[in-house]
């Protein structure tokens, strides 16, 4: 699942993806309020973590134009613990959840947790192929109901595959939605080789060859019960 982390501290940004990346999501950030609508209106989210204060468009304003949008992605907002009135409004506006600064790493991945699961209440939050089996709420896989402990890049590259099942996912695609602004065309192909090598050895032992290789294409998992 992708992430967009929006807040104008360099500290706070850097924090939060180190601790959301280590629970094996993918994240994106945004510095102020106008790169935080463009990434926005580019990809789609699973969830956005936006603080209000933010310089050249705040982050109500952000707020106002998602749900303008009819964009019903969760918004969990950050608010300074003394303006009240910010978290009143945030709430009005359509966000989902707020968490007042400073805020604990625990409490942060409890709010993700749960509006994760609120949004996949309508939608399978279980991906799978075979015996491979992955929840993309409690970022757990399983094969054979053994459970696999993956990488984070691990898990996103066979999450993104699974997501698009039966259908051939390029390199550039999926070094793109992996790394984001980490991705570098001119050596990603190798790295990207390398972290399927290591999944698949880690999965193959329960269910064959999951993850295909497409000759001068990409990687593809194909289901033949579809």
């Amino acid at each position: 699942m992708r992430i967009l982390v929006v807040d104008d501290e360099a500290n706070i940004r850097d924090q939060l993806s180190a601790l959301l990346v280590k629970q094996k999501y993918i994240v994106d950030t945004a510095a102020d309020g106008e790169k935080a609508l463009d990434r926005i209106f580019e990809q789609p989210f699973d969830l956005i973590i936006l603080d209000i204060m933010l310089p050249k468009t705040n982050g109500l304003s952000v707020l106002r134009e998602i749900r303008e949008a009819k964009m019903r992605t969760p918004v969990l907002m950050l608010t300074a613990r003394s303006r009240i009135d910010d978290r009143v409004m945030g709430l009005d506006e359509g966000a989902d959840d707020y968490l007042p600064k400073p805020f604990s790493a625990s409490e942060l991945l409890a709010r993700v947790r749960a509006l994760l699961r609120r949004a996949s209440e309508h939608a399978r939050p279980v991906l799978e192929t075979g015996k491979i089996q992955l929840d993309t709420v409690s970022r757990e896989v399983r094969a054979d109901g053994e459970a696999v402990e993956l990488t984070p890049k691990e898990f996103a590259i066979l999450e993104f595959l699974l997501y698009n099942k039966n259908r051939a996912v390029s390199r550039f695609s999926l070094a793109e939605h992996v790394w984001g602004e980490d991705f570098d065309p001119f050596t990603m192909s190798n790295t990207i080789d390398v972290h399927v090598r290591n999944l698949r050895r880690k999965i193959c032992d329960f269910d064959g060859n999951v993850v295909r290789t497409m000759r001068g294409i990409g990687y593809i998992i194909k289901d033949e019960s579809l």
